[in-house]
């Protein structure tokens, strides 16, 4: 019996030592305790966009590339979409017993600001799904963050969608100060696209509503291509054009595969820039697009059809070299504390015409941050979150990645049985709160 006791006690202590620390935001830097943290990523999405699955859902699967990411010595994931009716605790403690923390985007395609349209998306449904996962998410110590849009704004004709993306991240945090049991960082992850990526970063840290401020920005980079430099790929400038940026900035996806017009293997020569002291003082490291080996040929295995076996490339040999070769600055990377928020960009007709006056929510969906979103209703025959009336009373007005944009307006329409038993579903939720008051 003594024997069991100590044997029982070795393996809470076990547990606990296993157990990671929450990352949180400290100035333009992300912190795990007092240690600084650097993202050494990638992004995992097996199928692609063609083929969607929750790939935290089946411990099988994740099991096997977990051991693969270890190989890798990566500290995290992003993954773009999940099921959140889904059971993903074996997973989740998986990751954390490999030192893995999850970067989660909380839209799907059928759940997320239609980019052409975005008032008609930003509803009570759509609210009900985002805040639903981060319920499902936030008991998980190593949930690192979330991405409340993908690429909403993709080109100077819907740079008025960004108005709906700072209004989401309003009420995300508004919902995880409410109902999570700690503070989860909520930001956005911006499209390779120069000509508002300046805009988008400053509106969406700019204003003195603090909820409305995203606590971190990110955006894809295609940048360095081949043998390139920190100057040739214009590295430099970003480090310029964000050094007063005062929270955390990294690429969400990274590794360009194109020369001319030859996709060719990477070598990854930019790991050793991304976290050097040149980059460290604004960044933070950044995740690798992608995992899995699918339509566009960015991956770093092949998975079989049979999803039994799992073949390295030459890019996952690389990228492996490239992270064991390189350590991280020591010290806190001369990371900024006392920056200030930016300045809100001038509306430009035509070139940047997102509003500072954010739609407000409406009262179905503020019963749901006052109480929670209540079931997850998962993503199975869930149709568009273009349906019922908006979520807003008032709306004044003033990739080569190929991932699953959340701002995509080309989404096919669900039928209207699917859309209207979704909608009913989320409107017998919030009505029963309702009855509770």
């Amino acid at each position: 019996m003594r024997g069991f006791t100590t044997f029982s006690t070795l393996a809470v202590l076990a547990g606990m030592a296993a157990a990671l620390e929450p990352i949180t935001v400290k100035g333009n830097a992300f912190f795990q305790g007092d240690k600084r943290w650097y993202i050494r990523g990638v992004d995992y999405q097996p199928g692609g966009p063609s083929n969607l699955q929750d790939p935290l859902a089946n411990p099988d699967r994740c099991k096997r590339d977990i051991v693969l990411f270890k190989e890798l010595g990566l500290n995290a994931i992003r993954i773009y979409t999940v099921d959140n009716s889904k059971n993903h605790d074996e997973c989740m403690k998986e990751l954390e017993d490999a030192g893995i923390y999850l970067i989660l985007d909380l839209n799907t395609p059928d759940r997320s600001i239609n980019r052409a349209d975005p008032e008609s998306t930003y509803n009570v449904v759509y609210h009900q799904h985002i805040f639903a996962t981060v319920d499902a998410f936030s008991k998980y110590d190593n949930t690192a963050m979330f991405f409340a849009a993908n690429e909403v704004v993709n080109d100077e004709k819907t740079t008025s969608a960004a108005t709906y993306v700072k209004a989401v991240i309003r009420d995300l945090k508004q919902y995880i100060k409410k109902q999570s049991p700690r503070t989860i960082p909520v930001g956005y992850s911006a499209a390779d696209v120069s000509q508002n990526r300046q805009q988008m970063a400053e509106y969406l840290n700019c204003g003195t509503d603090e909820e409305a401020r995203g606590d971190f920005f990110a955006f894809n980079d295609y940048s360095w291509c081949g043998d390139s430099s920190f100057k040739t790929a214009g590295w430099d400038q970003k480090v310029e054009n964000f050094k007063d940026y005062s929270v955390p900035l990294y690429f969400s996806e990274y590794g360009c595969n194109q020369l001319g017009e030859e996709i060719v293997t990477r070598t990854f020569q930019e790991v050793e820039s991304l976290y050097s002291t040149d980059m460290t003082v604004v960044f933070s490291g950044g995740l690798v697009y992608e995992y899995s080996q699918e339509d566009n040929k960015f991956g770093l295995v092949e998975i079989s059809k049979d999803n039994k076996s799992v073949k390295k490339r030459d890019d996952f040999n690389n990228l492996m070299k490239q992270f064991k070769a390189v350590d991280n600055p020591s010290g806190d990377g001369d990371y900024q504390s006392d920056l200030k928020p930016s300045s809100c960009p001038s509306f430009v007709k035509g070139k940047w015409e997102a509003n500072n006056t954010l739609p407000t929510i409406d009262a179905a969906s503020k019963k749901l941050i006052a109480n929670g979103a209540g079931k997850p209703l998962g993503n199975a025959n869930t149709g568009s979150a273009s349906t019922g009336s908006s979520s807003t009373d008032s709306s004044e007005t003033a990739s080569a990645s190929g991932a699953a944009s959340t701002g995509d307006d080309s989404q096919g329409a669900a039928s209207s049985s699917s859309v209207q038993g979704v909608f009913l579903a989320t409107a017998a939720i919030v009505g029963g709160m309702m009855l509770m008051l």
